[in-house]
C-alpha cells in the first residue's frame, strides 16, 4: 500500500513538472557585489611619526551603460552553473587577482529599479584584504579600477560617504528610512546603481564586527606591530583609541615574535602574530 502512495505522488509530481511552464513568472537576474576593503599607509608627514593608515575600497569605472564611465562596486552577474558566494569568489579573483581569505555575504539588495535594464538582484559581500597581496585589474566591462580611500561622517541625522582617489572625489549622502540596510539616498555624485548604500552597510558591518571578532587581521599581514594593529582599528573605526586600554584588549589575541622592526626616528617595535587558536568569533 505504501510503495503504492508513494508511485501515484512520484507520478503526479512527473505530471506536475512536465506540465509546469516556468516563462509564466518573471524572474529577477542575480548579481554578486563585492566592497572589497583594505587598508594602506597615507604619506607619510613627519620623519619621526608613522604614516597615517588609509582605509580603501576597489571600485571599477563603468566601460558601459547603464552609468557609463560612473564607478561602481566590483561584480557580476551569477551564473546557471555557480552559487552566489562562488560568483563573488570569481569577480574578485578577476578584479584583484587573489583568492580572499574573508568573504562574507551581506544582504541581498532587492528595491524595485534598483538597475534599469532589468529586475536585478544583489547579493552584497564583504571581502577584506592585506594590500600587500593585490594586484588589481579591470574586468571585460571595465574602462578602469582603482582604490579609493574611504570616509564616512554624520551630519545633522545624514551619512556623508567621500571616496577620493587624488584629485578625484565621489560623495553620496544618505538617511537612514528604517533599519540598516535601509538607506535612502539623497545625494550622489559618481557612483552607480544604488551602490552607496552597499558601502555605508558594509562600512557599519565592519564596524561592528570589530568590536567582537577578530577580522582585523585579515587587513594585516601575518605579522605586525601593535601600534599597526592599533591603526587598522582606529582608521576603521574612525576615532582614536588609548593605547594601554587597546594593547589590554588585544592580549588575548596576540602573541610574541623574536623580531623586531626597526623604524628610522624610533626604537625597533616587536612584531606579533594572531594567535592560531583564535577564530573569527573569538572577542
Amino acid at each position: 500500500m505504501k510503495e503504492k502512495i508513494n508511485r501515484i505522488v512520484s507520478e503526479s509530481e512527473e505530471q506536475f513538472l512536465k506540465e509546469y511552464r516556468q516563462e509564466k513568472y518573471e524572474k529577477p537576474s542575480v548579481a554578486a557585489d563585492i566592497v572589497i576593503f583594505t587598508v594602506t599607509e597615507g604619506e607619510r608627514v613627519s620623519y619621526r611619526r608613522l604614516p597615517e593608515k588609509e582605509l580603501r575600497i576597489l571600485l571599477i569605472r563603468r566601460g558601459g551603460h547603464p552609468f557609463k564611465d560612473y564607478w561602481a562596486l566590483p561584480g557580476g552577474f551569477v551564473q546557471s552553473d555557480e552559487t552566489v558566494e562562488s560568483a563573488a569568489q570569481r569577480e574578485l579573483s578577476e578584479e584583484t587577482g587573489v583568492r580572499c581569505d574573508y568573504l562574507e555575504q551581506l544582504y541581498t539588495f532587492s528595491t524595485p529599479g534598483r538597475d534599469p535594464r532589468t529586475w536585478v538582484m544583489s547579493c552584497a559581500h564583504m571581502a577584506l584584504i592585506d594590500s600587500d597581496k593585490i594586484d588589481i585589474r579591470a574586468g571585460d566591462d571595465a574602462a578602469d579600477a582603482a582604490w579609493f580611500k574611504l570616509a564616512a561622517r554624520e551630519m545633522k541625522g545624514k551619512t556623508i560617504l567621500s571616496l577620493t582617489r587624488g584629485g578625484l572625489e565621489i560623495k553620496a549622502e544618505l538617511k537612514r528610512a528604517g533599519r540598516p540596510p535601509d538607506y535612502e539616498i539623497i545625494n550622489n555624485t559618481g557612483l552607480a546603481f544604488d551602490h552607496a548604500k552597499i558601502i555605508l552597510y558594509a562600512l557599519e558591518r565592519l564596524r561592528y564586527k570589530l568590536e567582537y571578532t577578530s577580522v582585523a587581521f585579515h587587513l594585516l599581514p601575518g605579522q605586525f606591530t601593535l601600534t599597526e594593529l592599533q591603526q587598522i582599528y582606529e582608521v576603521v573605526l574612525g576615532k582614536q583609541l588609548l593605547a594601554p586600554a587597546f594593547r589590554r584588549k588585544m592580549t588575548p589575541l596576540v602573541e610574541e615574535t623574536d623580531i623586531f622592526e626597526g623604524e628610522t626616528g624610533h626604537r625597533p617595535s616587536r612584531l606579533y602574530r594572531k594567535k592560531s587558536d583564535i577564530n573569527e568569533k573569538d572577542s
